[in-house]
């Protein structure tokens, strides 16, 4: 049927052209210069270019800017033909004018057809919206740009969703009191939630891709209790620069916090792991296993799962062998504190780059347990860090914490100690290097799956003291940052990642709840239980003695370490803390600790410097 249409028109337009051209009349002659065989040649010519050219492939009730531009092409083309007849006089003495004049009636028209199509499907969807408007749900959108125009778009498209758009909201002055997509812009941030009372608004969508945190924090503590607040992924997620509903998401801790965009080096990354046989140590755990996803999309040889639970390797064994079906994936049950069984894993799969991610981290449990912190986090990394060296790995990187500065918990301490034993190995030819990071939101055992727990049971939100605060990171983009620090590291460095600003716990659990639905205070208490052994305020990333050093990614710093840190009998001091673990002297497992770690400050006050002739 269009493709009838538009022959008719492409003929309408030379007609229409010519009455132009001579003031309403039609001379007969150029009537019979052009039909038939003109008009033939041009019918023909106008189809079959307009099918070529996809104007019959399109669903026009959908149609955007894009689509109409296309229009304008095939017109254009289309014109090409009739124009060369003309000029070169193929239909003697026909006015030139009227080539330009057919060209403009062709494109309004040929478009026009189109464009009813479109008036047609909004205009049925306005009534939808109409009928809706009483039952449906209202919703105001923030942010009246591209993302916003298409978010507004969206959800008329999808009547049977029953979301009646009822208007925006800009801080742009310009904007204001302006119709974008044929509705009113209300106002600024500022008058949000005197516009969600007046309007009646059930769900707002901010739709602002690449909205700095403290705004997203702005308008949810606006809207906090009243409305449900839904958001758009970050900037850089919306790939085909589309919205869809499905895009469309609640408001997460994440939006909350905010987060810059990570810039990867693929090709550096690429060149150290595509073809390699990667060994992914705790590859059950939180960091573990999304490294395996990272590491997985640039295909090693071979990807070796290594941990000590079998539940979580299957998983994710499982997950990658699905997503990847070309790659071979390894499982591996194992204790990295064994040490013939790693050497028979080494000897083996001979792997060729080595994440360390398997340790013990919890800080009040470690408090309780010193000698298994030193089993797995020193012992366990020693073992494998050595066997890398004489199995000849390539590169070893180990995963640390911010808690390894200025320790004051066994935990970090440990932590502190895998680093000195990485350092110590460098330099005989395997590339050792460590990267320090904070926490990460969603890990298995960190604060917030613990306040969700607390929160789903109705409370209270326990948070040890008001103002304590900490560093976070998504997992994927400490994961990232990590990779990319492994393809730049030369040997030896340690690598401390930007954290951002640190977050008061306290705000946390806050943000947590009214994102839950609920009031903080009001609805779940917030109770303060003082600080548990171990924990300080505040968590550092470098300690007194480190400066950082820039590195070309601007989210990766090098610690500069004092070379009076690692020294001297460092080995016998080592072999004495994990003999001190072995035998579960907790007393003698603290003094080697302060031994290798001056700067360590143990919770417990009953720790004296060990006497040098206990060295073994």
């Amino acid at each position: 049927m269009l493709a009838l249409v538009d022959a008719a028109l492409v003929n309408v337009s030379v007609v229409l052209a010519l009455l132009i051209r001579f003031d309403g009349r039609l001379p007969d002659r150029y009537v019979y210069a052009y039909f038939p065989l003109v008009a033939v040649a041009r019918t023909v010519l106008a189809v079959a270019g307009f099918y070529a050219l996809g104007l019959y492939h399109s669903l026009w009730r959908y149609a955007s800017v894009r689509e109409f531009l296309g229009v304008a092409r095939a017109v254009s083309l289309n014109a090409l033909p009739f124009a060369l007849m003309v000029f070169t006089r193929v239909v003697p003495g026909f006015p030139r004018s009227v080539v330009i004049l057919s060209w403009v009636f062709d494109v309004a028209l040929v478009a026009g057809v189109r464009l009813l199509a479109r008036l047609w499907r909004e205009t049925h969807a306005a009534r939808q919206t109409a009928v809706t408007a009483d039952t449906g749900r209202r919703v105001l959108i923030v942010g009246a740009g591209e993302a916003g125009t298409m978010v507004a778009r969206e959800l008329v498209r999808h009547e049977e969703l029953r979301y009646v758009p009822v208007g925006f909201v800009d801080d742009d002055p310009h904007k204001q009191g302006m119709r974008v997509a044929g509705l009113p812009v209300l106002g600024t941030r500022g008058v949000l939630t005197d516009l969600i009372e007046r309007h009646r608004i059930d769900d707002i969508i901010i739709a602002m891709p690449s909205a700095p945190a403290s705004v997203i924090r702005d308008i949810h503590e606006r809207c906090s209790g009243k409305v449900r607040l839904r958001t758009l992924p970050g900037v850089y997620e919306l790939i085909d620069g589309r919205v869809t509903i499905q895009q469309i998401r609640d408001i997460q801790l994440e939006d909350l916090l905010g987060r810059r965009e990570i810039r990867l080096d693929l090709d550096q990354i690429a060149s150290y792991l595509s073809g390699e046989r990667v060994l992914v140590t705790g590859a059950g755990g939180s960091i573990g296993s999304e490294l395996c996803r990272q590491v997985a999309r640039f295909q090693p040889t071979e990807l070796l799962l290594l941990g000590n639970e079998e539940n979580s390797i299957f998983e994710i064994q499982t997950e990658l062998s699905f997503q990847y079906p070309d790659l071979q994936v390894t499982p591996i049950i194992a204790n990295i504190r064994d040490g013939s069984r790693m050497n028979q894993i080494y000897a083996t799969y001979r792997p060729t780059v080595v994440f360390h991610a398997a340790a013990h981290k919890h800080v009040p449990l470690m408090e309780a347990h010193p000698a298994e912190a030193v089993k797995n986090n020193v012992t366990g990394t020693r073992i494998c860090a050595e066997l890398a060296e004489q199995y000849g790995v390539k590169r070893f990187v180990l995963i640390s914490t911010d808690k390894a500065v200025n320790p004051t918990s066994v935990m970090g301490a440990t932590k502190r100690v895998a680093e000195m034993i990485i350092q110590q190995l460098n330099g005989r030819g395997t590339r050792f290097m460590a990267v320090r990071f904070g926490n990460v939101l969603g890990s298995r055992g960190s604060v917030v799956p613990l306040f969700r727990e607390q929160i789903a049971r109705g409370g209270p939100v326990t948070v040890t003291h008001p103002d304590v605060q900490r560093y976070f990171m998504t997992i994927p983009e400490a994961v990232s940052l990590v990779i990319q620090a492994g393809a730049m590291g030369l040997g030896g460095e340690v690598f401390v990642l930007d954290m951002g600003e640190p977050v008061k716990i306290a705000d946390l659990a806050r943000n947590l709840i009214r994102l839950s639905g609920r009031e903080p205070d009001r609805d779940i208490p917030i109770v303060f239980i003082g600080l548990r052994p171990g924990e300080k305020l505040f968590e550092e990333l470098l300690t007194s003695e480190e400066g950082t050093t820039a590195t070309q990614h601007t989210r990766i710093y090098v610690a500069r370490e004092a070379v009076t840190a690692i020294h001297g009998d460092f080995r016998k001091k080592l072999c004495a803390l994990e003999a001190a673990a072995e035998t579960g002297d907790e007393e003698q497992i603290l003094r080697w600790l302060r031994e290798l770690i001056p700067t360590y400050r143990p919770a417990r006050s009953n720790v004296t410097q060990a006497p040098a002739s206990a060295m073994v």
